[in-house]
């Protein structure tokens, strides 16, 4: 699914990252050159990472479920300081390995959290399930999920460790210490292929030039539902495509710039 790193890094870049890698089997480096010219691809060897450099990692987009992939999840996530978003096939992955992520999580927390310590996660999470992934990761029904979908985020964050955007009508964002937000932007035509992996992006592109995780949690959802707001406008809720929703973020940007009186959360 090299379509939704495509997409993935096209929401970072449209949300205004100066700079944007891609890491995939260089099989697919045209791909991803066809389809975001602006990115660069750098190799899947984590060997050949250097994850210092990265002000903030996005991952699970298009990666695959394949199990030679939890290695390259586990070493993004204990070896990244800064923030990481984890979505799609990353979540499908440690949902398989439920135990190995819990115990990542308890170790953080006995070395005084996520930032500092020998093993477990150092990094700042930021996890973006749909209701079928949070029904995986909290081992129940995705009916369960949506039955209270606020509880359901506080639950998972606070099992994670991590701040939690439960997507889906409405999108709920969610801390560990129980603070629930929900979003105000949005409609039905964003319920297309490809939507939460614009979401991602958007969210480690914001990340990444220095908001802590909740305000990117936030401020990346309210964004992007406005951009599938504007982009309704111009072409129908029918019409609506994961890609036009990374086309309008920067006006979606320059929009709640130039009306800060018209927030809503």
């Amino acid at each position: 699914m090299a379509g939704a790193a495509v997409l993935c890094a096209r929401g970072a870049l449209r949300t205004g990252a100066g700079l944007v890698q891609v890491s995939v089997p260089k099989e697919l480096y045209p791909v991803i050159h066809a389809g975001v010219p602006e990115a660069t691809c750098i190799s899947r060897r984590t060997s050949q990472w250097n994850l210092e450099r990265f002000q903030a990692v996005a991952i699970g987009p298009g990666l695959g479920e394949a199990e030679e992939n939890l290695k390259l999840i586990t070493t993004v996530l204990t070896q990244c300081r800064a923030t990481v978003v984890a979505d799609a096939d990353c979540l499908n992955l440690l949902a398989r390995h439920r135990n190995l992520w819990l115990a990542q999580v308890a170790t953080a927390a006995d070395a005084d959290g996520a930032a500092g310590g020998d093993g477990g996660f150092r990094c700042q999470l930021i996890v973006t399930p749909h209701p079928g992934e949070a029904a995986r990761l909290l081992a129940c029904s995705t009916a369960q999920i949506n039955k209270d979908r606020e509880e359901s985020a506080r639950k998972l964050a606070r099992m994670l460790s991590a701040v939690v955007v439960l997507k889906g009508a409405p999108t709920v964002v969610s801390t560990p210490d129980g603070k629930t937000y929900t979003n105000s932007t949005g409609n039905p035509g964003m319920a297309t292929g490809g939507s939460g992996d614009v979401l991602t992006g958007v969210i480690a592109s914001l990340a990444g030039q220095g908001l802590q995780p909740l305000p990117a949690a936030c401020c990346g959802v309210y964004l992007h539902g406005l951009a599938g707001d504007l982009g309704a406008q111009r072409w129908g809720e029918y019409g609506l495509m994961a890609s036009d929703l990374a086309d309008f973020m920067a006006l979606a940007i320059e929009r709640t710039l130039s009306q800060p009186e018209n927030l809503g959360v």
